[in-house]
């Protein structure tokens, strides 16, 4: 394949960006077509304006000016356009130059920058998303910084250049204000860029969720359809703004329709139109979209059907409607979607076809699938819970699940945030998001088509290559809540919605059946909860007596949760009163209202009124003072790990860290729980016991992670990472293989060893004298092993011939071997020095290019290749994270001295998995490391075998500018 010259139009510098007010715009090169558009840009800018810009009045730009903004040769001279509609609203270009201020051409590495921003759009963030892209679009050129001439009263495009967070120096010459800015990303511009897309993205959200007025086009003349549903739930909710409907076949002289304004289309209505809900056929769609870009519509809900999820024809109509409706600044929920509801008192919103409408409440619940949607607000309703806002994205071809965790981040009124997902577009992004958000607030996520190894249809996002206990255990890193099923999604979220977060694993167990308290003891020990044994009241037991119970357990300093546990109570006669739940239900909220600050379940078989007695509270409130209380973080407590394993040890405080992408919300910080005295109840113990753990385990991240991991610094003292660039491209060469690479074995060790990971050096032994001069290099005891593919580590086919301590022992070893498995040529004998005996582990990274680079480690052998015994961590790791890997596995307690055996130095452990860590954070060229096996002894380590594979690297989205996917 030809590379392209430098001069051909870079269509990957295009981009999709959310402004500072949720709006959309789109980012271009411009072009020689693109003079009528310059002109009048130009026109539509003030004289002051363009005073700042030009030094000088400059009332219209000439033939000459017209030509050379629009002529460049994307190397030494580049222009970006911002676009809203297909008109320019801001413009940004650079030119080349020398040490002198002459124009120049590489190698001369920087260049002059100038903006200019339409006033009207003015102060919503677009110089600052140019310059971001303009910076990229440099480095990719291979310039290194920018010097920009600016008059010291235009002081907001001094705060652009200031506010950027690139390393910069400042001047005054001549009466400007000289600023010159290393484009080289620093901690401080990512975290910068970061905090402006996330108040950018959550701004975009916003303005879906609480629009002033909604037009619902494609409204049905009858009653019944799609658009007729949305409109009656909208206006039997209560929606606090404006109305309309439109139909582009209304009769000319309709004027309302079920109490509300009716339109033929959305030009005619006069007043602005915040939000349309599209319920018309996708033939029609694109039509509805201009009427509502022309009148300035700011969002769309599509519940239009017939796209991606039909096949390849619906897949490009609907990048195309994602196309469309980004060229006017709006974003889409949808298409195939089931709409949106937000219960917040001033807006009360219901554009969606729920058939049950949720109360108030304090849960955010975002789902991909309108079925899932539907029976998970039907389960929160029936369960008493309220919701702060739902919204089922269907293809999401836009709006994401990211998009809604920047939103709920800082939301007050959502305290815990439900994700039902079948994709995740962006899971490096996802992880990040959702590791910010968990630790202010509890982050639950059940994953559908985890084994399908594909998105589902409709769902046209890349997909991971990663296994699915491998997400799983990167979303438990990132402090998310993994559960397996839509049931265990409610379960957990009415616990941590309305229970403070427990403060370790102690449960104590009460109630009135000694059977059921069994199984939840047996349910809590197989969740690696501590219980104490149940305490059996008998079934005569009364609402008092469990009053007097859990009050007892709730000021219990050795208690950390409880479960209730109850059977209906059975009078003399035989007979139960149905009154008896509702007055057991009462009780128990007055005991955890009168003794607060632990967590309590109910487990109940078959006690009719219950559960609605225990949940009264949410379900008569409809206003902020009846929403259930916040989930809190509780004093550390010992957290469970795997029995013969000790608890990870406390990292020291990390380094000061650069700034937070986005300040907290001002609720920020452990809040405390509502005195509602809700209490969730579950008709199975398992089922209450297993959201109890996870309450748990996530109580027990989050105190960890306020004091995060670091990279020990001891690291740099033996990594030499410029000798490793230099090896690695020569290794790589000119004109790299895209597939990759593997390294032999020397320079695998070379490489690994600029690392301070020594790899064990093996001599080949084709034929008997070979192998004992190896032996003799090396010296005694030594180990014959051969590397062909389908043996390598297999020492249980033979393969591997330890404690050879002469050279007899080693002739017999080499001819049993040849005899019994082939040929040298098939099998390809070494020999290796014998390392100290200890316990055989694998250590492993890869990159993905969705997720990034994973860092695995496990047992060597049938726990990892068999039980699939492998733990894993997002890459770059820190002291806390490998030490938790370590301890995570399950065959950990091997490490630890179990049955009496010698701990191993679990300490080099750590430091190896840090530096490989290092290595594959420092190189993105290294796709992926095995170290296998790696011997660790109760001194030290020994890495027997190694693999580097190497290939250009894949790129960074997170790290480049922002901007929206294109799928």
């Amino acid at each position: 394949m030809e590379t392209p010259p430098d001069h051909a139009y870079p269509d990957h510098w295009e981009a999709d960006v959310v402004l500072r007010d949720g709006g959309t715009a789109r980012i271009r090169p411009i072009t020689t077509a693109d003079a009528e558009r310059l002109v009048s840009f130009y026109e539509q800018v003030s004289d002051e304006s363009k005073y700042y810009r030009f030094f000088a009045p400059y009332p219209r730009l000439s033939d000459r000016d017209v030509h050379r903004f629009t002529h460049h040769d994307y190397v030494d001279r580049v222009g970006l356009a911002v676009t809203v509609g297909g008109e320019f609203i801001a413009t940004v270009r650079y030119d080349r130059i020398d040490a002198r201020g002459l124009p120049a051409t590489a190698p001369a590495d920087e260049a002059e920058v100038a903006f200019l921003v339409q006033d009207a759009h003015q102060g919503r963030g677009v110089a600052s998303a140019l310059l971001e892209h303009i910076a990229a679009v440099a480095r990719e050129r291979g310039i290194r910084r920018f010097a920009a001439e600016v008059l010291p009263a235009n002081s907001k495009m001094i705060k652009v250049f200031r506010d950027a967070g690139y390393t910069q120096k400042r001047s005054f010459e001549d009466g400007s204000v000289r600023l010159t800015l290393d484009l080289e990303p620093t901690a401080e511009s990512l975290a910068v860029q970061r905090g402006r897309e996330q108040r950018a993205e959550a701004h975009s959200v916003q303005r879906l969720l609480t629009p002033g007025s909604v037009a619902v086009v494609g409204t049905g003349r009858v009653p019944g359809g799609v658009g007729r549903t949305v409109l009656r739930n909208l206006l039997e909710a209560g929606f606090t703004g404006r109305v309309y409907a439109v139909n582009h076949a209304f009769a000319e002289d309709l004027r309302a329709l079920d109490g509300v304004p009716a339109f033929r289309s959305v030009a005619a209505i006069g007043d602005p139109v915040d939000l349309a809900v599209l319920a018309v056929p996708a033939r029609q769609v694109p039509e509805a979209v201009a009427d509502c870009g022309r009148h300035g519509v700011r969002g769309l809900v599509v519940l239009s059907a017939g796209y991606a999820e039909s096949g390849p024809e619906g897949l490009e109509r609907q990048r195309e409607l994602v196309r469309q409706a980004r060229s006017y600044g709006m974003r889409i929920i949808g298409p195939n979607a089931f709409g949106i509801i937000n219960t917040a008192e001033a807006v009360r919103l219901n554009a969606s076809l729920a058939p049950e409408p949720p109360d108030r409440g304090r849960i955010g619940l975002f789902t991909q699938s309108g079925a899932i949607g539907i029976a998970l607000l039907s389960g929160l309703y029936r369960r008493g819970a309220g919701l702060s806002s739902f919204i089922s994205a269907g293809n999401r071809a836009d709006v994401s699940g990211n998009d809604i965790l920047q939103y709920w981040y800082e939301d007050p009124d959502t305290d815990v945030a439900l994700l039902y997902l079948e994709s995740i577009g962006n899971p490096r992004k996802f992880t990040r998001l959702a590791r910010r958000t968990a630790a202010l607030k509890p982050v639950v996520v059940v994953k559908g088509a985890r084994h399908s190894g594909s998105a589902p249809p409709g769902h046209a996002v890349p997909v991971t290559r990663i296994p699915d206990a491998t997400v799983s255990a990167l979303l438990r890193q990132a402090g998310v809540i993994r559960v397996d099923t839509v049931t265990e999604l409610v379960d957990a979220g009415l616990l941590l919605a309305s229970q403070p977060l427990p403060a370790g694993p102690r449960v104590a167990i009460l109630g009135n059946s000694e059977s059921l308290g069994l199984l939840t003891y047996d349910a809590c020990l197989t969740e690696g909860l501590r219980p104490s044994p149940p305490r059996d009241l008998t079934t005569a037991a009364t609402p008092e007596d469990f009053r007097a119970a859990l009050t007892l357990a709730l000021s219990d300093p050795a208690v950390d949760a409880v479960v209730v546990t109850a059977i209906p109570h059975v009078g003399e006669t035989g007979t139960t009163d149905p009154a008896d739940g509702g007055a057991l239900g009462t009780v128990l909220r007055e005991t955890v209202t009168s003794v607060p600050g632990k967590p309590v379940a109910v487990v109940h078989v078959e006690i009719e009124g219950l559960a609605e007695a225990l949940a009264v509270v949410e379900r008569s409130a409809r206003g902020p003072a009846g929403s259930a209380p916040a989930p809190t973080a509780a004093p550390p407590s010992a957290p469970p790990r795997p029995a013969g394993a000790p608890p990870a040890p406390t990292a020291s405080p990390a380094p000061a860290a650069p700034p937070a992408p986005a300040a907290p919300p001002a609720s920020a910080g452990p809040p405390s729980p509502a005195a509602s005295g809700r209490i969730p109840a579950y008709p199975a113990a398992e089922r209450a016991v297993r959201a109890l753990a996870e309450a748990v385990r996530y109580a027990q991240w989050r105190r960890q992670s306020a004091e995060p991991g670091k990279v020990p610094e001891y690291l740099d003292d033996a990594i030499d990472e410029s000798a490793a660039a230099a090896l690695i491209a020569r290794l790589l060469g000119d004109a790299p293989d895209p597939h990759g690479v593997p390294l032999g074995a020397a320079d695998t060790r070379e490489l690994l060893g600029l690392y301070g990971i020594p790899v064990r050096p093996t001599l080949p032994a084709p034929g008997p004298d070979d192998a004992v001069a190896a032996a003799n290099r090396l010296g005694y005891p030594v180990a014959l092993k051969t590397t062909a593919p389908h043996l390598r580590h297999r020492s249980d086919l033979g393969g591997v011939r330890l404690d050879l301590a002469d050279e007899a022992q080693l002739r017999l070893a080499h001819r049993e071997l040849t005899e019994s498995l082939g040929g040298p040529a098939e099998l390809r004998p070494v020999v290796q020095a014998m390392a100290p005996r200890g316990v055989d582990t694998v250590v492993r990274a890869a990159i993905d290019a969705a997720a990034g680079a994973v860092l695995s480690f496990g047992l060597a052998g049938a726990p990892s290749e068999l039980l699939g015994d492998l733990a894993h961590r997002l890459v770059p790791a820190t002291d806390r994270d490998v030490a938790e890997q370590i301890r995570s596995i399950r065959s950990a307690p091997l490490l630890f001295g179990w049955r009496g055996s010698t701990p191993v130095d679990t300490p080099a452990l750590e430091e190896l998995l840090l530096r490989v860590s290092r290595l594959v954070d420092d190189h993105p060229e290294i796709v992926s490391v095995t170290l296998e096996p790696v011997v660790v002894a109760t001194r030290g380590l020994t890495v027997l075998g190694a693999n580097v594979r190497l290939a250009p690297p894949p790129a960074r989205g997170d790290l480049g500018p922002r901007s929206l996917p294109s799928y």
